[in-house]
């Protein structure tokens, strides 16, 4: 047989392979429908259903935002009697990840039990010299999905979530990453935007919860007690269910979240996210919705103000419907906006790690928090007030009329959005 066949024959062996792979993995995206006539404040408990979770009272939200939320972080682990729980996307060494290797490092030196869970991909860059002094202090640090024929049918899975867990008592989440660019107060383009939250409550046993799940998956090791699920006691007024679970072969449950959140809207969807690249689908949602009279607006860094400007333009590709549509797009050029928010008529918020995407929807590992709580709406649309004044809002004759090499990139870079 001709050289040239066995060649040929080996190419089409490794794209069934790949492609045979991708598919085991791949989660079902179906059409979602909603039909439903009860404002969103009535429906917490079908919502917290529909993602597999259950919804609890007695929750306080505390809001902090850029560098600030760093020092009451830190603050949080070094008052740690227990446990300590650490999981994240990016960590790259810098000032910012000593500090906080340094604060986990003393915690693990002094009894505590510190478990640190790191995305092989995203903390890549967080040096050798970090990961083994936590480690020779006595912290347990796994890093999820490495590379290896064990992990070849999950490469393209990714652990985006951000969040900590100190004594299973009070728990942080939101999409702050241990990089430097994180510190300051978003005041130039070195220096970015985020929103996280401090929780206390019930809530936290659902967080520690979405912890273990990986740590479970990458270590088998079991954690009980109270060191880790204490009795919690009422502490606010928030009612809150934590949206984590992908369940094989059928919709992810932060997918459904948003849908079904975007479907229920009366007043208005506010919108802060990174990376927006919404599915046929939500753009058909987000129409019908401002058919109903809906204010549908989205916050996003452009090109200039993203970290990755491919993202942005993938999610370019759609602007002219959603425009066509009725919704208000507004690209922020001073630096990038990394908080993942969604407010719902005034009373309802989603804020998690969360993108505006399928690879966020479908693919990474993610938690998104659903509350029902008029103040912390409120709270988190005057952060979309605040930076809304210096953005920019994109016109639809104008975007019709942009170059054509812009249009180019816009199309060919989203055929690839879901490996961003």
């Amino acid at each position: 047989m001709d050289i040239s066949i066995w060649a040929w024959l080996a190419l089409g062996l490794v794209v069934f392979l790949v492609l045979f792979i991708w598919s085991m993995k791949r989660h079902r995206a179906p059409n979602l429908k909603v039909e439903c006539d009860f404002p969103i404040d009535e429906l917490t408990p079908s919502l917290s259903g529909l993602t597999l979770g259950t919804a609890v009272g007695g929750n306080s939200v505390e809001v902090f935002e850029n560098g600030a939320f760093f020092d009451v972080l830190v603050e949080g682990i070094q008052g740690a009697q227990r446990t300590v729980h650490f999981e994240t996307f990016l960590w790259k060494d810098g000032s910012l990840g000593r500090r906080v290797a340094d604060a986990l490092s003393a915690q693990a030196r002094s009894g505590k039990q510190v478990r640190v869970m790191l995305d092989a991909n995203g903390s890549q860059g967080a040096g050798k010299e970090v990961v083994k002094q936590m480690r020779d202090a006595g912290c347990s640090v796994k890093f999820f999905h490495k590379r290896g024929l064990r992990n070849l049918g999950v490469l393209n899975d990714r652990d985006h979530r951000k969040m900590v867990i100190v004594d299973g008592r009070e728990a942080y989440v939101g999409g702050h990453c241990i990089v430097d660019d994180w510190l300051g107060d978003a005041e130039d383009g070195k220096h970015f935007s985020d929103v996280s939250v401090r929780l206390r409550g019930p809530i936290v046993h659902s967080v520690q919860s979405a912890f273990s799940e990986n740590w479970v998956g990458e270590t088998g090791e079991l954690f009980l007690g109270e060191d880790v699920f204490p009795d919690l006691k009422p502490a606010g007024d928030s009612v809150i269910h934590a949206v984590f679970l992908k369940p094989h072969g059928s919709a992810p449950a932060v997918k459904i979240l948003h849908h079904t959140a975007i479907c229920l809207a009366r007043k208005r969807i506010w919108i802060q996210n990174p990376y927006f690249i919404p599915e046929p689908e939500a753009i058909d949602a987000f129409g019908e919705a401002v058919k109903r009279g809906v204010d549908v607006r989205v916050l996003m860094p452009s090109t200039q103000g993203s970290d990755n400007p491919m993202v942005q333009h993938a999610g370019h590709r759609n602007f002219e419907k959603l425009l066509e549509n009725g919704v208000r797009l507004f690209e922020y050029p001073h630096t990038l906006l990394h908080q993942k928010i969604m407010t719902i008529d005034h009373v309802w918020s989603a804020i998690g790690s969360s993108n505006f995407d399928d690879r966020s929807f479908e693919t990474n590992d993610e938690i998104t928090l659903a509350v029902k709580d008029a103040a912390l709406a409120q709270r988190l649309d005057a952060v979309f007030e605040r930076y809304v004044k210096r953005a920019e809002e994109i016109q639809l004759e104008p975007w019709r009329h942009r170059g054509v090499w812009h249009k180019f990139k816009d199309n060919a870079v989203y055929v690839i959005n879901e490996f961003l």
